[in-house]
């Protein structure tokens, strides 16, 4: 760490304009995923497909940016973070393109591929760029503003898809954001500094085989979870899911005897970090799980339009947007425990509650206790990552970040794979869509209130007898 980061607490103009033009790639990654979410209806009616088919419009997103982002630290090893930049927005556009001209569903499913290739590139720089340019007394403030400029997504993703959809049609929520990514695209060049790698940055080599292992890993699990109706002795599930776990466990072997892996695995020797990444798992598994949840639910069950559904959600989603940098700030002031301990409580309060009512659950209802869920989110999501990052050196931090942001985007791919798989089975179950909505519903959210009592005991036991972190 430099003298001028550990002296200054003051962020250069160049260093927020970086974060914000990598920022704003992941918030439209974010924003498309959730927008596309509450637009499953009437894609499900456009292209002719049902609900276990319109969810690898997310199921796909998540699982190429599950599968590259492991490579982030490698990838900052050997290419330049305007580079990297500059490869990210160009492969976004180009998704936003296709799919905004996309005849045909495999052609959509293609585009949002692409996207991923994007985000997986992008979320991962915009962190590595905080851990490694800001004051270490200001790094929680500013991973909760990294956090925030994506929780941005969540907050007005459904109502900005449901007011596309329902007025001009759901194609430009690809074309308006077109314009937004080429802002983004300015921002970086100016403010991104060519600033050439480590020496040893070229030594850093990438195995094939060590690739090849990580995407069938992650491939086969999502695969597996998303396919979870056909069965345990088929093979699109059974099969699907030993494949993934058999790849994810040679990749693991060979890392751990290798002085470069593309990502170093022997960080979860570290027992509070690896609780710290498994509350993190599960909190996103929930927060993806409703995304699908919920605006489904407010359309097929309560008869909201795409628009009224994405209104229902977006207080609580915009309270754990803006609650983000604050609770960074008390992160920094405070330390871990009381932001992280009380929001995780505070999540599962709503959760509880989502559970109790669900086969009464009303517009009013959802608004509520998604207002009580995200409360949770906005003041130990962020703050979850940031003190399991704080666990480990300056050196590993990369890899660090590698780790929490890949284990993101595998568990909302689980939670929407899932959720998608629990609501289609309920609603094959019985003839009438509504009631099997309901049942389907109810059975994903009591699962749900399960997911959250453990992200609880997890965190609790990762901050037992904590202290604030020392900052080197």
């Amino acid at each position: 760490m430099s003298r001028t980061k550990e002296q200054s607490t003051a962020i250069p103009r160049r260093v927020i304009g970086a974060v914000v033009a990598t920022g704003i790639m992941s918030f439209c990654g974010v924003i498309v995923e959730t927008a596309m979410n509450i637009t499953f209806p009437a894609l499900m009616s456009h292209f002719g497909i049902g609900t276990s088919s319109v969810q690898w419009m997310t199921t796909l997103y998540l699982l190429v940016v599950a599968s590259i982002t492991p490579l982030s630290a490698a990838l900052k090893r050997r290419f330049r973070s305007r580079t990297l930049f500059l490869c990210a927005n160009l492969l976004f556009l180009t998704g936003l393109i296709i799919d905004a001209l996309a005849p045909v569903f495999p052609l959509l499913l293609l585009g949002r591929a692409i996207q991923g290739l994007g985000t997986s590139i992008a979320l991962p720089l915009m962190f590595n760029i905080i851990l490694q340019e800001v004051p270490t007394k200001r790094i929680g403030t500013m991973m909760g503003v990294g956090t925030l400029i994506t929780a941005i997504g969540p907050a007005v993703g459904p109502t900005f898809g449901g007011l596309i959809a329902t007025t001009i049609g759901w194609r430009f929520v690809f074309i308006i954001l077109i314009p937004v990514l080429i802002i983004s695209l300015v921002t970086g060049l100016a403010c991104i500094p060519s600033v050439p790698v480590a020496a040893n940055g070229e030594e850093t080599g990438l195995e094939p085989l060590d690739v090849f292992l990580m995407v069938l890993g992650f491939a086969g699990l999502i695969f597996g979870i998303s396919n979870a109706s056909a069965g345990w002795l088929s093979w699109r599930f059974g099969g699907a899911l030993i494949l993934g776990l058999v790849a994810l466990a040679a990749f693991t072997l060979r890392a751990r005897h290798q002085a470069q892996p593309i990502i170093d695995v022997r960080l979860f020797n570290d027992r509070r970090f690896s609780l710290h990444v498994g509350a993190y798992i599960l909190f996103e598994i929930s927060a993806l799980a409703l995304s699908f949840i919920l605006p489904n639910h407010l359309q097929l069950v309560d008869g909201c339009t795409s628009l009224q559904a994405g209104l229902v959600v977006l207080p609580g989603a915009a309270i754990g947007a803006v609650l983000a940098p604050l609770s960074g700030r008390l992160y920094d002031q405070l330390g871990p425990r009381i932001p992280i301990i009380s929001g995780s409580c505070v999540a599962l309060i709503g959760l509880l509650g989502f559970a109790l009512t669900a086969r009464r659950l009303t517009a009013l209802a959802i608004l509520i206790l998604y207002i009580f869920f995200m409360l949770g989110i906005g003041l130990s999501f962020g703050n979850i990552m940031t003190n399991g990052l704080h666990r480990l050196s300056q050196e590993q931090q990369a890899d660090g970040n590698a780790i929490f942001n890949t284990v993101q985007q595998f568990a909302a791919a689980i939670g929407s794979s899932l959720a998608a798989t629990i609501v289609a089975a309920g609603q094959a179950a019985v003839a009438d869509r509504r009631l099997g909505t309901v049942n389907g519903s109810q059975h994903a959210l009591i699962l749900l209130l399960i997911v959250g009592a453990l992200e609880v005991l997890l965190i609790l036991a990762a901050l037992h007898r904590s202290q604030k972190p020392q900052r080197a």
